[in-house]
């Protein structure tokens, strides 16, 4: 579980209270604090989702956090095999209400991004943890949740490996976009739990190397928690939402996450080497291509994450400095670590590929990209691209301001950048909102942002009017 921070302004929705509050401070509590039933000195104990009661009233302190310690009935037994995963099934299908959902994968230990633990909770069901490597195919679990919203955190991050095994939700509730569009300065599960709800969530084992097996009774008394409130946090999430006047906007956003289709796979991955901007000729790139390659093959058959293999570091000194021989490779700094020396003679023999490429088959120092050129550069190459885009710039973030959320949820920047650099013929709203749908901007993001940007446009082109 990783912390996430938010970019835009803190959280301050109108009238009185908000004016009497100082600048960036935050409304304490909420609309309520979502209490479990039966909370005890251990963590919360017993079922359902729990009621939200009020929270403190304005200018009192918050009551401390209380550490959640225990899963409400303990830590269920993994599921691994296909006789469990029925039972886990049945108990689902008979539950209530929204199921959340939460995957750990092993990012930094192993190759690719799949899951190697799924946790679920839902009203009447309790909590499971499912291995997916024994129960790899969760079909039949997806089919008895058909009509259930899924709550996650960070439903991006998590979608592509539940999509693996075959569950995909049809109906999404994201709690950490929902405190995004809240103005949340802080969106991490543990600091949402924290503020929302009260309490303290361990965050000890979110890097852990979550292919081991056995998994450690604390690592899964960790991931139990991880979905032992979610429910209750979409819960106050909502009314907050409501409150706010932005639930509509956030299930638009819950609904585009779930139908955008995935992006294309990046021509060429080897160009995301960190530190490759130190690479300045061709034929040194090649280097860097030829040894990416060789280290993703190695790190594929080897399940590991490529980092272990070879670092980025590494790739782009061997582009700088080509040894020719051992010796010369073993010289280099980044080269004395045991994961690089293993498999030296595959970095030579990369190095020594990277030579012998032709010069017309050498890659371009850059790509043409499908969109605008860097934004630095518009001031010389298109003068009045580059006051459009400072102009639509300054209205989005007054919008993000004035609706306490970070500017790149109001509207995406690359959206903006598009606008700016290819505007429509007429500067009108209509003409503007026009443009932001088909960039992909969701209605809501159109109606909020077309009529400023186009007035400002227009004040471009008649000064004065």
């Amino acid at each position: 579980m990783s912390e996430t921070r938010a970019t835009g302004p803190d959280r301050d929705s109108g009238g009185e209270e908000a004016a009497a509050r100082p600048a960036g401070a935050k409304k304490a509590g909420g609309p309520g604090k979502a209490l479990p039933a039966e909370s005890g000195p251990a963590g919360p104990a017993g079922g359902g989702s729990g009621a939200v009661v009020p929270g403190p009233a304005p200018g009192e302190e918050r009551p401390p956090a209380v550490p959640l310690l225990e899963p409400r009935e303990g830590v269920p037994p993994v599921v691994v095999d296909a006789a469990e995963l029925e039972r886990v099934i049945a108990a689902f299908a008979a539950g209530t209400g929204p199921v959340a959902v939460d995957a750990e994968r092993a990012s930094g230990y192993r190759y690719g991004q799949r899951a190697y633990l799924i946790q679920l909770r839902r009203a009447g069901a309790g909590t499971a943890l499912i291995d997916p490597i024994g129960c790899p195919d969760l079909s039949a679990l997806d089919a008895a949740l058909a009509d259930a919203e899924m709550v996650l955190h960070a439903a991006n991050q998590d979608l592509p490996c539940l999509s693996e095994v075959g569950l995909v939700p049809r109906r999404l509730f994201d709690t950490e976009l929902a405190g995004r569009l809240l103005g949340y300065p802080r969106v991490g599960l543990g600091s949402m739990v924290e503020n929302v709800l009260g309490f303290l969530l361990e965050k000890g084992h979110s890097a852990a190397d979550w292919s081991t097996r056995p998994l450690p009774e604390d690592w899964l008394r960790y991931a139990a928690l991880d979905v032992e409130l979610l429910v209750e946090l979409r819960d106050a999430l909502e009314a907050e939402l409501r409150d706010a006047g932005k639930l509509e906007w956030a299930l638009e956003e819950f609904e585009a996450i779930l139908t955008t289709p995935p992006k294309a796979p990046r021509p060429d991955p080897w160009r995301r080497t960190s530190g490759i901007h130190r690479v300045r000729n061709r034929r040194a790139l090649a280097t860097v291509r030829e040894v990416w390659e060789a280290r993703d093959k190695i790190a594929r058959e080897r399940d590991l994450s490529p980092g272990r293999v070879l670092q980025d570091a590494a790739i782009v000194e061997l582009a700088l400095n080509p040894p020719k021989t051992p010796a010369e490779l073993q010289a280099l700094p980044t080269m004395r670590g045991r994961g690089a020396r293993r498999h030296q003679s595959a970095w030579l023999r990369a190095v020594s590929r990277s030579r012998t490429v032709p010069d017309r088959q050498l890659p371009e120092a850059n790509l043409p990209g499908d969109g605008p050129p860097p934004a630095h550069r518009w001031a010389d190459r298109d003068p009045e691209a580059a006051k459009r885009l400072t102009a639509a710039r300054a209205v989005v973030a007054a919008l993000a301001d004035e609706h306490s959320m970070p500017s790149e949820n109001l509207i995406q920047p690359d959206f903006v950048r598009r606008l700016a650099w290819t505007p429509p013929d007429e500067p009108s709203a209509s003409a503007v909102g026009a443009a932001l749908r088909g960039l992909g901007a969701r209605r809501w993001q159109v109606e909020l942002t077309a009529q400023p940007i186009a007035r400002a446009f227009l004040k471009l082109d008649f000064p004065g009017q």
